[in-house]
């Protein structure tokens, strides 16, 4: 090889170091940048994996919880929670029904009355009784 055949290759190879520099740079800084979801979409993007994968099975309203005093009106959290059965093991689970409220009936989320549940077949305690396409009550 001759001293300029070397000459040349050495700059072939800075050009691909700068090159690999300048990626990983890229990567880094997409990563530190990047739009991050928060919990409201991290917790619809939940509901809408388990309503696609998920298989129905039948459960119970177990109860109705809220923040709010006796008497008081406002907006705080309605918490529905549920019981089911899944391949003889039994599960309790509460899912936020707030955004909802309007669509619900109240007669609907009563306890004692029965629900459909979706999960996650690969983990049942993943669960859901409602989501934006789909509704489990009555």
């Amino acid at each position: 090889m001759s001293w300029e055949q070397l000459g040349q290759a050495r700059y072939g190879w800075a050009a691909a170091a700068v090159a690999g520099v300048a990626v990983v740079a890229a990567a880094a800084g997409w990563r530190r940048w990047r739009r991050r979801p928060d919990a409201a979409e991290l917790e619809r993007l939940r509901r809408s994996r388990v309503n696609q994968v998920g298989r129905l099975t039948g459960g119970e309203i177990v109860d109705i919880l809220d923040d709010l005093a006796p008497g008081e009106s406002g907006t705080a959290p309605r918490v529905l929670v549920y019981r089911y059965k899944v391949r003889g093991v039994e599960y309790e689970a509460s899912q936020d029904i707030t955004p909802w409220l309007g669509q619900a009936r109240a007669a609907a989320c009563l306890p004692g009355l029965p629900a459909e549940i979706k999960f996650d077949p690969a983990n049942p305690g993943n669960s859901i009784v409602w989501c934006e396409t789909w509704s489990g009550l009555g």
